[in-house]
């Protein structure tokens, strides 16, 4: 009695704080255990009245009454005692949303360092205990935390309330809730057959070392599940989120902390990007990088790795989701009305700073003339300011230098002969950094929006002759680096075949008669090859499958009584 009394108290030592564990400690586990079947988190409507909507609205107007603190979490410590960087609300240059803190060198060395630590005891936790951990955060996120999830990403990255549901809170619960069906089956997954007198089983090891975790701006749930994921199959890891989403990020680490997850397993840090990833990428222990974000970054993260592979421990996984040129193609036979709303939402629900955009559109000349008129009236219809305001529709760009770089691109296209805009075109970065959904008409299928990532409320068109239909499938799927998402307009199913074929390398998620965003996690699992990433499928088993090292164990029962085979006897 007294010795599963201690087991009991070491075992929960383990799940509410820093585990300290005999090196020789065990956990009994008498059961093969099934987990709950998860379903996608149902997407809430904020309707007039409804008691979400005034939910959201009070913790709006308290989060902008107050200045949130976040400090580096390293271990047990949470660390307050370093510069600060502002955060600010993108729609209200004046409101200062969050103070985070910049990482010194040391600091990035004792998240390596806590990270070692805790690794080395959380890959041996039992997987129903992990899963348990991450099962409880998605109930906390659904239920407690969902309204001040919203908010933060509604403010820090001015998105809608609904594109801050959909993201920030459905999609992250569904990654946690998902991740531990796709666990169980990893584990499941054994030597089907047994010779006589041997049994053959596998293995999945959480990865020796760390991994270094990258979020991007624009999606709350994906920084999560980039240090969310890796943690979940036992590894240990140092997450560096982007500085947008660090108010999202750092709630759902306590929310995880809340669940029971052990201090350290994660390690929270901020500050400057080149300092941090020097430490990470010459680290001998670095066991992989989970990353979301522009291709050049990715690029570097790749060639550094490769000029240090003699100094690692094992070889690096590299997982990364990046940029993006995603095309809608149209056929002169389509639903050209489904078309039109289809592309005002790709293109410019979150002001086009998806991944999954719609950036460049190809309509033939026998559509256009029905579908112009009403795709300008359309985008000139909608309305946008501060996401507080839910009539809303579009909200402002992340930041000056998005801002700067989307200017550009706009005023070029004025200046050329090659472009026109017909919608929008216009931008105010004196409160917030707004700029219209603007459409450019592409008199060149290689104009430079036609094959440049934009990141932001532009959508480029092509007009192609509906007899150069072959010929213009060709150029979608060579003209950008690109091959993220995509999707086709059609109603013949031959069409569709055709066209589907030909872009079948063009995108990693493709969608057909339908706009090229809203991937749900366990329906469409995304990510793209090409400049856009490895296509590790986040939301599925296959980006899980990164993050263990599997071992095979043979266990022969029978006794060996000679070494001779057979074939040694002549006679």
């Amino acid at each position: 009695m007294a010795s599963c009394l201690i087991a009991f108290i070491i075992g929960c030592a383990i799940l509410l704080d820093r585990p300290t564990i005999p090196s020789k400690g065990f956990f009994m586990t008498n059961g093969i255990f099934q987990v709950p079947t998860p379903r996608n988190e149902p997407v809430r409507p904020y309707s007039a009245k409804s008691p979400e909507k005034l939910q959201i609205k009070r913790e709006l107007s308290r989060l902008q009454e107050t200045i949130l603190e976040i400090p580096l979490m390293i271990g047990a410590q949470k660390i307050f005692e370093r510069p600060l960087d502002k955060i600010i609300c993108p729609h209200n240059k004046t409101k200062v949303l969050a103070h985070s803190r910049q990482a010194s060198k040391e600091d990035v060395a004792n998240a390596i360092k806590e990270s070692l630590a805790a690794g080395k005891i959380w890959s041996e936790v039992p997987w129903h205990e992990r899963a348990a951990v991450f099962l409880k955060a998605a109930d906390l996120l659904a239920h407690k935390y969902r309204p001040t999830m919203n908010a933060l990403t509604m403010l820090a990255q001015s998105k809608t309330v609904h594109q801050a549901e959909i993201d920030a809170t459905c999609e992250l619960v569904d990654f946690l809730r998902f991740n531990v069906s796709y666990l169980k089956s990893i584990y499941s997954e054994q030597p089907p057959e047994h010779s006589p007198g041997i049994w053959n089983r596998s293995e999945a090891r959480a990865l020796e070392g760390f991994v270094f975790a990258i979020g991007p701006f624009n999606f709350s749930s994906i920084s999560a599940n980039l240090a969310f994921a890796p943690a979940l199959m036992g590894c240990s890891v140092v997450w560096k989120p982007a500085p947008a989403a660090l108010p999202a990020s750092f709630l759902a680490l306590e929310m995880l902390h809340e669940a029971g997850l052990p201090k350290g397993v994660i390690n929270m840090i901020s500050g400057d990007a080149s300092l941090i990833g020097d430490v990470c990428l010459h680290h001998r222990d670095l066991s992989g990088i989970h990353f979301t974000g522009s291709t050049q970054t990715f690029n570097y993260l790749w060639s550094a790795v490769g000029k240090n592979i003699d100094s690692y421990r094992s070889y690096p996984r590299l997982v990364g989701e990046t940029g993006g040129k995603d095309f809608v193609f149209a056929h002169p036979d389509c639903d050209h009305e489904s078309l039109v709303h289809h592309l005002v939402r790709g293109a410019f629900e979150y002001q086009g700073q998806k991944c999954s955009a719609a950036s460049r559109a190809y309509i033939p000349k026998s559509l256009w003339k029905t579908v112009k008129p009403a795709l300008v009236s359309l985008t000139d219809s909608l309305k946008m300011g501060d996401p507080f305001d839910f009539t809303n529709f579009v909200s402002a760009v992340i930041d000056q230098r998005s801002f700067d770089k989307i200017k550009s691109y706009i005023e070029h296209a004025k200046d050329s002969k090659d472009a026109e805009i017909i919608a929008g075109g216009t931008y105010d970065d004196s409160l917030g950094f707004f700029i219209r959904p603007t459409i450019i008409e592409a008199k060149k299928s290689d104009y430079r929006t036609m094959v440049e990532e934009i990141f932001g409320p532009v959508l480029t068109i092509f007009v192609y002759n509906d007899e150069d239909l072959d010929k213009t499938l060709a150029i979608c799927d060579s003209s950008t680096k690109y091959s993220l998402t995509g999707a086709i307009f059609a109603r013949d199913r031959n069409d569709i075949l055709k066209m589907s074929l030909a872009l079948k390398n063009a995108a990693g998620n493709f969608y057909i008669n339908d706009k090229p965003t809203g991937a749900v996690v366990g329906q469409q699992p995304f990510g793209g090859s090409r400049a856009s990433g490895t296509n590790d499928k986040a939301g599925s088993m296959f980006n899980l499958l990164r993050w263990v090292n599997h071992r095979t164990v043979k266990e022969n029962f029978l006794p060996l009584s000679n070494y001779k085979y057979d074939f040694l006897e002549e006679s």
